[in-house]
């Protein structure tokens, strides 16, 4: 296996954004899952997901968000992991989480009860008519977590995300091809340099607020070429106008050669989406029987990425 190559955003990485302190455990802890899995003939996909923080103070106080809940990154675990991959899961702290997803709508506390009244509330149980599948969901969970298949990584800012997908993909890299990764996380353009950012709380009292941003670096390209140039990567294009989103998504496939892009307008990204290759564009939709269903469209997503992900292994074997 070759070794990854050193790009010119890797000094970009060390000067201006600071790495968290556990990314070189992070990177051993992904090395040996990669190498548990690659042994039992599973392919590995790491799914970036929820959104990124970027700090204004160095003591932080105030910062910029990215809008993302992570839905779409939790839910595809749970079907990746259905398809029989090892999944990380390289997400924002607090945001979704595979399975757990199910208890996001609700107040916890009114979904549990004392199992002998309150005269004996030594007992906690759960109200299966507040979460009818609860005991489904909780012993997919327990597969799952005692086979060693899902990896958790957090991130919380734009700074560890960028550090720690690049230490994900160099370990990543062993595998090769069967290496995939799934970008759906949403992750700012703009930040500020560590040296630029004052140090204590910006005050008010200075008058009105004026930032200059600088762009972020497109982690793609290196990714692609440099540290896992063998894997099978997917990214996502969110946009608001319809009419720019498919020349956005094939001008990206042009740039970076990776292998597919989800396009997804915003307002109508919970059943419908476009996967776009070099090659083809598939649509995948949802029908209002599906969603009376309650079928989720990651599903299907998964199911068309998985194929291709198959076919591309093929291709480099042959």
């Amino acid at each position: 296996m070759t070794e990854p190559r050193v790009s010119s955003i890797d000094g970009k990485l060390a000067e201006e954004f600071a790495a968290p302190s556990h990314v070189d455990e992070v990177r051993e802890r992904i090395a040996a899952f990669a190498r548990l899995h690659a042994e039992a003939g599973r392919c590995v996909v790491l799914i970036s997901s929820g959104g990124t923080k970027v700090p204004l103070e160095s003591r932080t106080v105030r910062f910029l968000d990215n809008f993302s809940s992570g839905r779409r990154g939790a839910q595809s675990a749970e079907y990746f992991l259905e398809t029989g991959y090892a999944v990380v899961f390289l997400h924002r702290h607090r945001s979704l989480y595979p399975y757990a997803r199910t208890l996001s709508s609700i107040n916890v506390l009114d979904a549990l009860e004392f199992s002998g009244g309150t005269q004996e509330p030594d007992r906690v149980v759960v109200n299966p008519e507040v979460l009818p599948n609860m005991a489904k969901v909780l012993k997919k969970y327990r597969e799952v977590t005692d086979a060693q298949l899902l990896l958790p990584i957090e991130f919380s800012t734009l700074s560890e995300y960028l550090h720690l997908l690049k230490a994900s993909a160099q370990s990543l890299n062993a595998i090769g091809s069967k290496a995939m990764f799934y970008l759906a996380a949403a992750v700012s353009d703009f930040y500020i340099p560590v040296c630029d950012m004052p140090e204590h709380k910006i005050q008010s009292s200075n008058g009105p607020l004026q930032l200059s941003l600088k762009m972020v670096p497109k982690i793609l390209s290196p990714l692609v070429k440099d540290w896992a140039p063998q894997a099978f990567v997917i990214s996502f294009k969110l946009e608001t106008d319809a009419a720019i989103l498919l020349d956005k998504a094939r001008r990206a496939l042009e740039t970076y050669r990776h292998q597919a892009v989800v396009a997804n307008v915003l307002d109508s990204r919970r059943g419908y989406v476009v996967v776009v290759t070099p090659t083809s564009q598939h649509e995948v939709v949802l029908s209002k029987e599906d969603v009376n269903n309650q079928v989720e469209i990651e599903e299907r997503i998964v199911t068309n990425l998985t194929a291709a992900h198959e076919r591309f292994i093929e291709q480099q074997v042959g």
